[in-house]
């Protein structure tokens, strides 16, 4: 059975279209740049400065958004999120546009592949702090997800969640 390390290394240069040696340091590069952008934008006194080094990182965000201190937007597929205008986003929340049992090469070969999925935050959504959206979600138009929710299914516009799993805690009008 080959080695997740190598499992990982091949999905991501076949996700990128990288080949060869040169295609593996052009991807530790790459990582390198966006980790530096990341951890910038995570400290960054200013949400204004976090929006644009997470745009540079390919993030696709629009006007007006504001992301709170320490909030992470996917490592590995930055330009596969996109947030809309008008949205917020608190503290300590994390995106993923991915997930991946790294270590086990088990559970990944047989139960749980590489998934790569968008995930869109709708215009005048809010996130509060400490939330968790996984790969493939949608958060419809000035919906709420709820302090420290981890939201594994589309979130409906106008509507409000809460939980862990992030349940609707009721519609607004």
């Amino acid at each position: 059975m080959e080695c997740p390390e190598k499992i990982n290394e091949r999905e991501l240069m076949e996700y990128y279209g990288y080949t060869g040696s040169f295609g593996v340091i052009k991807f530790y590069f790459r990582y390198a740049f966006n980790w530096i952008l990341q951890t910038m934008a995570k400290i960054s006194p200013h949400y204004g400065i976090s929006v644009k080094l997470q745009r540079m990182r390919g993030v696709n965000i629009g006007k007006h958004v504001f992301l709170g201190p320490g909030v992470n937007l996917d490592d590995l597929y930055p330009e596969l999120i996109t947030i809309e205008d008008y949205v917020g986003i608190g503290m300590g929340t994390m995106i993923f546009a991915h997930s991946n049992p790294t270590c086990s090469p088990y559970l990944k070969t047989k139960y749980y592949p590489r998934e790569v999925k968008p995930v869109t935050i709708k215009s005048g959504a809010w996130i509060a702090p400490g939330s968790i959206i996984l790969a493939g979600i949608t958060i419809g138009e000035h919906s709420v997800v709820g302090a420290g929710s981890v939201v594994m299914k589309n979130v409906e516009p106008y509507t409000v969640v809460i939980g862990c799993p992030a349940k609707v805690l009721k519609k607004l009008e």
